[in-house]
């Protein structure tokens, strides 16, 4: 399933990993093993460094896995959305057509 994590940096932590020089590096190391399909970076509202990465997860059992590395090495939070892209949204289109002549109105 393709999902969406969300992680946000304490300006701490992250402030920490940037002056010792390992912010870089850790985050590479992580998206490495993750192996998002899209990653993107960017300061969010609260002024903390963030991402937006989706990738694929085969089972909930991984969550563990795919958080556990930015807990433990920033004390980030993370969320998890499942998403879709637009093959999948039309791959939808009949469920929701279904949906609207069920509960519709």
């Amino acid at each position: 399933m393709r999902m969406l994590l969300r992680v946000s940096i304490p300006a701490e932590a992250g402030n920490a990993a940037a002056k010792d020089g390992t912010l870089g590096t850790t985050v590479e190391k992580i998206l490495a093993e993750l192996k998002p399909e899209a990653a993107y970076f960017f300061a969010d509202d609260n002024g903390n460094r963030s991402g937006s990465i989706v990738f694929d997860m085969k089972d909930t059992s991984e969550i563990p896995a795919v958080a556990e590395p930015w807990f433990l090495a920033f004390r980030a939070k993370v969320s998890f959305r499942p998403v879709m892209n637009p093959q999948d949204l039309a791959k939808a289109g009949p469920a929701i057509g279904k949906a609207a002549k069920t509960y519709g109105k």
